[in-house]
């Protein structure tokens, strides 16, 4: 299943929030979403309509459509699975279904559809578990807020009850002084002033800021002079705080301060144990009138190992023998192992591969001495002068070993004021008017479009003009066909589970 955009649209064609999920040009999503109405039947509640290329997966919504756009080679279940999905998000996020209640959530909708849809493939999640994501909600922060919040209710109540206290000891003092007037002289008096006149008059303020210890904020300060000294209690209500919220079921750890990395792996779900990257990497150029002028390919095998614990591991590959297939491995490998048996294995067996995120580099090859009825596709340009228009035709042939994905024709135009006249095309195009370059777009080529081809117009130019074509494109098989078949491990237990991602893709691919 691959998913290619899911769309709110009106009735008349106007798209109100859209969020493709594949590499795909505005024009093309904007032509697609065009197309719908003219497609689109009426009195059903769950359709959808094919064309040549894309599916159109759909559910009215009161006035308005919820669209989803796949390829004709998606299951039709998981479509409409997803579409189920999406139809229960709308309404939570916009109450008001209709064009202006869908714009004004259009953020919310665009960010929940990222969360049911990755990368073309729908997610395993609920409605709610969507919701959570979006609303980026976290148990640490909410623990830490609510203490932090807590403690300043406790200094702000210290505060009040220390102002309360100065006011008595003020008003105390002063009767104090009437009472013993008569026995005092007016030096008495002035010698008070001067040394209360620069801490408000008052030795009680002067006290309380003269013995607090520094660095240390008032409020925080206990009163050990007072009567009755107080104490802030601080850790017993923090301690019936979190007894509370574990008696509600919440998992609560002894320091509360959160943990921006443990929050964020917490987040990540948990993958296999062993990774393993084979990619394959073309250089390729070609004659514009036949003939190949390079061609190699260059292959890597990464690692990727998460716990130590499963690092002593060897991996038993197996790959097609071609001509010209030369492998170099890491100065970590031993190396006769691999040449007699085709086992990845280090040279110290005590030793485990590395660990962590990042892939680890083991084999690389490259296949060299390769004719051009090897290459994954083939691609011709014709160009031809008539009065003051220059006729371009252009065709691929797509070899039957591989399926292509994402394959992009780049033809360098001459400077123009506006976009060619494309006259026919298989598949769709873009024109690049700041690099001057006409993208002509794939999406699949399999057995149903080996080959197709492509005419425009432009105004005269030189034929020259519209080379080196560039093109690029990626494929989940490889000339090496090289894959791990089996993990051996080197102490007791079961081998652990492996995965591996096999991809071939162009390094530099040009028509010259």
């Amino acid at each position: 299943m691959v998913v290619l955009a899911a769309s709110v649209v009106s009735k008349s064609g106007k798209a109100l929030v859209s969020r493709q999920f594949v590499d795909m040009s505005r024009s093309r999503i904007e032509g697609l979403l065009a197309a719908f109405p003219k497609l689109v039947g009426t009195g059903k509640q769950h359709t959808y309509v094919e064309t040549e290329n894309v599916r159109y997966v759909y559910q009215p919504i009161e006035a308005l459509f919820l669209l989803v756009i796949t390829n004709k080679q998606s299951n039709i279940l998981e479509d409409l699975e997803t579409l189920r999905l999406l139809s229960k998000l709308v309404p939570e996020y916009s109450p008001s279904l209709d064009e202006v209640g869908v714009c004004r959530a259009a953020f919310d909708l665009a960010s929940a559809f990222d969360e049911a849809i990755s990368l073309g493939n729908k997610e395993n999640v609920t409605v709610a578990q969507i919701k959570q994501y979006c609303e980026m909600e976290s148990h640490e922060e909410k623990l830490y807020k609510l203490v932090m919040q807590s403690k300043i209710n406790e200094t702000k109540d210290h505060m009040r009850r220390r102002v309360t206290e100065i006011e008595k000891s003020k008003i105390d003092r002063g009767k104090t002084e009437k009472a013993f007037a008569p026995l005092r002289s007016p030096n008495d008096f002035s010698d008070t002033n001067s040394r209360g006149a620069g801490l408000g008059g008052d030795p009680i303020f002067a006290d309380s800021f003269t013995q607090k210890p520094k660095g240390v904020p008032s409020a925080l300060t206990a009163t050990s002079k007072v009567a009755g000294g107080m104490k802030l209690g601080k850790a017993k209500k923090t301690n019936q705080f979190l007894e509370s919220l574990k008696a509600e079921g919440e998992l609560i750890s002894e320091d509360t301060q959160p943990s921006g990395s443990q929050s964020k792996l917490s987040s990540v779900p948990p993958s296999d144990p062993i990774a393993v990257a084979i990619e394959e990497k073309i250089n390729v150029t070609v004659k514009r009138d036949a003939g190949i002028h390079s061609f190699d390919i260059q292959g890597t095998l990464a690692l990727q190992v998460l716990n130590d614990t499963d690092g002593f591991i060897q991996l038993q590959i197996k790959n097609q023998d071609l001509p010209g297939l030369s492998f170099k491995t890491h100065p970590y490998i031993n190396k006769e192992l691999f040449s007699s048996q085709q086992i990845i294995g280090a040279k110290d067996l005590n030793r485990p591969f590395p660990s962590g995120q990042n892939e680890t580099p083991l084999v690389k090859w490259r296949i060299q001495e390769l004719e051009e009825s090897s290459l994954p596709l083939s691609v011709n340009c014709w160009p031809s002068v008539s009065g003051n228009e220059t006729y371009v035709n252009i065709e691929y042939e797509a070899s039957e070993m591989f399926d292509l994905h994402n394959v992009v024709i780049s033809i360098p135009l001459p400077a123009l004021r506006g976009a060619p006249s494309v006259r026919q095309i298989d598949g769709e195009w873009k024109y690049d008017s700041r690099n001057s370059l006409l993208e002509w777009s794939i999406i699949l080529i399999d057995q149903s479009n080996r080959s197709g081809s492509m005419e425009f117009a432009v105004p005269a130019a030189d034929p020259s003009t519209f080379f080196p074509i560039s093109v690029g494109f990626s494929a989940s098989s490889t000339f090496s066909n090289l894959k791990v078949a089996s993990i051996l491990p080197l102490r007791e237990g079961n081998p652990p589970k492996f995965s591996q991602r096999i991809q071939l893709v162009t390094d530099n691919y040009l028509v010259i």
